[in-house]
């Protein structure tokens, strides 16, 4: 019987549709304790799935299905993240409406997804454009208005001009749309906010509690950048006005010589004198038309001199009053002293502008004569800097924000780089913010027993680019009555963002029918959080802090009792074309599962994604690398073959063999190391191969062994192998081998013999045989050449005998 992988996994693929083997309960009737394994859901592309895509959804199945052998009850589902731009730009791209066109797609890649074999279960599914979910994106959103973490207001935000509506600071990328690549530009827009800074030292602070990779706590906490310093007020010449700088280095306040505000502070445009204010309003103008990025690149420095001065609080001394685009008006207060013997950028910007250079920090006290460069040093003795002088500045640093508070020029403060969240977008395909604006009452929360506040239906969906939603020009929409005070009044016509959904529907997989509840108590203390959460790293300032936030929201409001939405996280690395390049269809280098699949099976792809190269980097594709895969199957059904009905005894060398291979394979599936699972399951093939050639096949157990072991990776090719060696129950009731040490130890080891260090024979020993044994076995097998005086006898165990003469 030849190994027909076509015939195998349609039969295994209908048995599993009869009989789950994944049962909430065991033989007994008790519940089996919960592990919730989860992939990143995918957003519905038209492209559907290429191999890049299978490899994470493999990883997460290898996951389940290792825990279920182990006797977990396995929460493993699937859903859409169908709602964004990513959806609607589709829709646009192909001239059809996105809610046709993310239906098809969510059918498409349904079925892809299908050919993985994972062990999903469908029943839990979830679509963030379904009314019956997106009801409780907007009951969440409501109550965090209630709350006070929802609130609205006018400022510059990121505009992408290609994707036609406003960008979270997360979505930004080196200055491009994160989603199309488009230059992003600045646009003052009316936008609803989320307070995710209330929760910035939580977010913080609990990434301590997270079994996540450095790399992505790192990323999250360098996003929230929080920092320890003092806001400084400088009094405006001649004007009843004050500057708030924050500066992490107050103890350099002395050598502040000039100051920066951000070309759009409120005091920018009328800290101008008669003679600058063309200038002032040309360069604020430009500076507008600039992104973040561009205006924090390490690029020669721009600026323009307001003709204003401000005083320095401590010595009284002037200090000009620049405008520079390299300031950010949403970091600290938008104004910052400038100290250029101590700072890169300030150093630059004073040579070129010609502003005084005033050295406060020196090594060992002394004074740089005719500094070319900044001063950097962290550390150093204070000079120039009054009664400060001859302080050590580490120790300045930490007390200068109390004495500034202590003279009342200032206050010691903490700061953040996390702002808070950007969450409307002027787009059509999102959820409905579920608030009414009301002349009389204001902005009002659509009731909660009248969610979900559904998403009209559209013929104009496509974005307008003035800034409004598509959604203000339905009249019969936006038009309606207060829910307070029953007065004429409008909808909210700006739509959430992608994100809204994918931060909390993990929550809901677990109780996706409940219409009362978000999720039930009795269901989120059994069956949340999420144990594993698999996928990609491009995600840990969005998706993940987001999710972070809106978890820590739910449990503060007695929704669920766990602040952190998953415990274990693993990033996979991308699968690329030649030359490292990312697979899209426009580069023509997509490789479609589909074909793969029926020419090798499921079971040769799904090891094959693991064999491409450790999971956690990115690995280069090559569609020939799967014929060895193949053939390692192919071997193996043939050795399960000649074996099955042999009835061979096991020999010591069988069971040695087989408790070796469950340690190898379990040490490494453990560490996450699964394409060196692959090789071990190859390597230990061969071997078996070898034996069963001397020994006229393999036996029973060493066979069922390695049908349980493979079953994680190849799980059909394991059920036919278990059914094939008798067996009439499901494989994955098995449960995961375990090794016995000592039967993993050789008997008998072979150690070199030498006399003064050269070889002269090999000997046979006992592998746990003392030094006076193995000497002795030495001595014996080299008798006719010990000619002289012995005066030392050597033995590292196990290694070497070496016996020294004269």
């Amino acid at each position: 019987m030849v190994y027909n992988h076509k015939a195998i996994e349609k039969k295994w693929r209908e048995r599993w549709e009869e009989n789950p083997v994944n049962p909430r309960l065991d033989d007994n009737g008790n519940k089996k304790q919960k592990y919730y394994c989860l992939d990143m859901f995918p957003y519905p592309s038209g492209n559907g799935l290429h191999v890049g895509h299978w490899r994470g959804y493999v990883i997460s199945d290898v996951w389940s299905r290792y825990k279920l052998q182990q006797g977990y009850y396995i929460i493993h589902p699937m859903g859409w993240d169908a709602f964004g731009l990513p959806a609607e730009n589709y829709a646009i791209k192909m001239g059809v409406h996105p809610a046709k066109s993310t239906a098809e797609n969510v059918a498409n890649i349904k079925k892809q997804i299908n050919d993985i074999a994972a062990l999903y279960d469908w029943d839990m599914e979830v679509n963030t454009t379904d009314p019956n979910f997106y009801k409780w994106t907007q009951w969440i959103f409501v109550k965090m208005f209630k709350a006070g973490l929802a609130y609205e207001k006018e400022f510059p935000i990121n505009w992408c001009p290609s994707c036609k509506t406003g960008l979270a600071n997360e979505e930004v990328v080196n200055g491009k749309c994160e989603r199309c690549g488009a230059e992003v530009t600045k646009k003052n827009l009316r936008q609803w906010m989320l307070r995710i800074t209330k929760y910035a030292d939580r977010l913080l602070n609990d990434l301590d509690k997270l079994d996540w990779p450095e790399k992505v706590k790192k990323m999250q906490t360098d996003w929230i950048g929080k920092s320890y310093g003092a806001e400084v007020d400088f009094p405006v010449e001649g004007r009843d006005e004050k500057i708030t700088v924050y500066t992490t280095r107050p103890d350099t306040l002395y050598g502040a010589t000039f100051m920066v505000l951000a070309p759009e502070h409120e005091l920018a445009k009328s800290l101008a004198t008669p003679e600058t204010k063309d200038a002032v309003e040309k360069y604020i103008y430009e500076a507008s038309m600039k992104s973040n990025v561009d205006r924090m690149q390490d690029k020669e420095k721009t600026g323009v001199f307001t003709g204003s001065y401000a005083i320095n609080p401590l010595n009284g001394a002037k200090t000009p009053i620049w405008l520079s685009d390299y300031v950010l008006a949403d970091y600290g207060t938008g104004a910052i002293m400038c100290v250029p013997a101590h700072d890169d950028r300030d150093f630059e910007f004073a040579k070129k502008f010609n502003i005084p250079i005033v050295q406060v920090i020196a090594k060992d006290g002394k004074e740089i004569e005719n500094m070319t460069e900044a001063y950097t040093e962290a550390a150093g003795t204070m000079i120039n800097s009054g009664e400060w002088n001859g302080m050590e500045s580490a120790v300045l640093k930490k007390e200068a924000p109390h004495i500034i508070e202590e003279r009342g020029i200032g206050r010691a403060t903490v700061n953040y780089k996390l702002r808070d969240w950007v969450f409307s977008r002027q787009r059509y395909w999102g959820e409905p913010i579920p608030i009414v604006h009301c002349p009389d009452c204001g902005a009002v929360p659509v009731p909660e027993e009248e969610l979900p506040l559904r998403l009209p239906d559209v013929e104009s969906y496509e974005p307008t680019g003035t800034g409004e939603s598509p959604l203000a020009a339905i009249d019969e929409w936006v038009n309606c009555k207060c829910p307070v005070c029953g007065k004429p009044a409008k909808r909210e016509t700006n739509t959430m963002p992608q994100w809204a959904g994918s931060s909390w529907y993990f929550l809901r997989y677990v109780d996706n029918h409940n219409d009362k509840e978000l999720v039930s108590r009795e269901k989120a203390d059994e069956m949340l959080p999420v144990d594993m959460y698999i996928g990609g790293v491009e995600h840990a300032v969005l998706h993940l802090l987001y999710s972070r936030f809106y978890t820590k929201f739910l449990c503060d409001i007695g929704v669920i009792d766990f602040d952190e939405p998953f415990h274990k996280l693993f990033n996979q690395g991308m699968i690329t074309g030649k030359n490292g390049i990312k697979m899209s269809k426009s580069k023509g280098n997509v490789v479609s599962p589909d074909d793969l699949v029926r020419d090798y099976g499921c079971d040769s792809l799904r090891m094959y994604e693991l064999f491409v190269g450790p999971p956690e980097l990115d690995a280069e594709w090559d569609d020939r690398g799967i014929d060895g895969v193949n053939r390692f199957l192919k071997r193996l059904w043939t050795l399960l073959m000649d074996s099955k009905d042999q009835d061979i005894k096991a020999t010591k060398e069988m069971i040695k063999l087989r408790h070796r291979m469950v340690y190898d394979i379990t040490t490494r599936l453990e560490s996450f190391s699964l394409n060196t699972v692959i090789s071990g399951f190859m390597e230990y093939n061969n071997k078996f191969i070898e034996l069963a050639k001397k020994e006229g096949g393999i036996d029973k157990e060493t066979l069922e062994t390695i049908a349980v072991l493979i079953s994680p990776f190849a799980p059909h090719f394991a059920e036919e192998m278990w059914e094939q060696l008798g067996h009439t129950e499901t494989v994955f009731k098995a449960g995961w081998p375990t090794y016995d040490e000592d039967a993993m130890k050789d008997d008998e080891i072979q150690i070199p013999v030498q006399i003064n260090g050269k070889t002269k024979a090999v000997v046979s020993i006992p592998a746990e045989a003392s030094k006076e044994e193995a000497i002795a076995a030495g001595k014996e097998a080299i008798a006719g050449k010990l000619t002289g005086n012995v005066v030392k006898e050597i033995y590292v165990p196990k290694k070497i005998i070496n016996i020294v003469m004269k």
